[in-house]
């Protein structure tokens, strides 16, 4: 099985939100936080057509079967580096998982961001998704700060 790994097209926005709706879909259950209905996380669009952003899409047999993008944001002022990449919208389709799909585009990502004199790279994963936490772990990811919170009643 050859992968491709390459930039997303305008053209594949269909594909793509799609895979944004698998996304939201498989972290309902770790956030009660979420609207219900359809919600989107991203501006796919928008991402890319941007300079400051890498969308990078896994192509298998001509057909989209991941996605992952990183774009460049600021970092607070107190922090050691200027700027960081954060990456987002990884997901691979349920059935070619487990064929290092993601670690190949997170190894892309990652080098996009060296292209640009990126020292750090950054994601958000759910405490309570082991698997995605092993996944990254495996890649070379290590917990940084963990966000707490609360509801409290009006």
């Amino acid at each position: 099985m050859e992968i491709i790994i390459r930039q997303a097209k305008e053209s594949e926005i269909n594909v793509l939100i799609e895979f944004e709706q698998g996304i939201v879909e498989a972290e309902r259950p770790f956030d009660n936080t979420l609207k219900l209905g359809k919600i989107h996380y991203y501006d796919l669009l928008e991402l890319i057509r941007s300079r400051e952003a890498e969308v990078l899409v896994a192509i298998v047999d001509n057909q989209v079967v991941g996605s992952g993008y990183a774009r460049l944001l600021d970092a607070k002022p107190y922090q050691k580096y200027e700027k960081y990449a954060y990456l987002g919208f990884m997901f691979v389709k349920p059935e070619y998982r487990g064929q290092g799909i993601n670690k190949m585009i997170l190894h892309r990502l990652i080098n996009w961001a060296k292209e640009r004199n990126i020292s750090e790279v950054r994601l958000q994963v759910y405490e309570e998704n082991t698997s995605a936490k092993k996944a990254y772990a495996k890649a070379g990811f290590r917990p940084n700060l963990l966000e707490m919170r609360m509801e409290i009643d009006d």
